[in-house]
């Protein structure tokens, strides 16, 4: 089967499909259909109403949009912290076309991204229980820093997340 995967910045446009993709892949029984969700943990929205809109207007911000044949199937998020440092978000592909390796081709693009606009390391969290979701991205070259931070909201039981970076610029 020819690739036909493409990756480009999302616009304002995309925003209700994001919408839809990100909750498809990360909540509820959808998600369930792929290895990477988090469905069995949070059952909230993955991403609340405007945030995505916020995102998509914030010059610090790029949004990746991966099409196959013209559908939305994936994304990811680069996020400057600051000159040296981004974060990497909202990765996800759609769960029927998971282990397809378009994850993989979404976060090389999102790490090409970064060093294009010079950033030396890119860094995310993972909710600590998703040992699979930790150990692809060690695949991948990231390597857990020892810090933890707290799941943003409270929750029983607590959420707690790791944090993970690799470097991409030569030290």
């Amino acid at each position: 089967m020819p690739d036909t995967l493409a990756i480009a910045a999302a616009t304002p446009a995309d925003a209700p499909a994001l919408k839809d993709l990100l909750e498809a892949a990360y909540r509820g029984d959808s998600a369930r259909a792929g290895w990477n969700h988090e469905a069995d943990i949070l059952d909230d929205e993955r991403i609340a109403p405007g945030e995505l809109e916020a995102m998509l207007g914030d010059p610090a911000v790029t949004i990746l949009a991966a099409r196959d044949a013209g559908a939305l199937v994936g994304c990811v998020a680069v996020t400057r912290k600051d000159a040296s440092l981004a974060y990497l978000g909202m990765l996800c592909v759609l769960p029927t076309l998971q282990s397809s390796g378009f994850g993989r081709k979404l976060l090389d693009a999102a790490e090409d991204h970064a060093r294009a606009i010079g950033i030396a390391r890119m860094e995310m969290t993972v909710i600590d229980s998703r040992t699979s979701l930790i150990a692809w991205y060690e695949r991948r070259g990231y390597s857990v820093t020892g810090e933890t931070r707290p799941f943003p909201v409270p929750r029983d039981p607590p959420v707690t997340f790791v944090v993970l970076e690799k470097p991409l610029l030569p030290a």
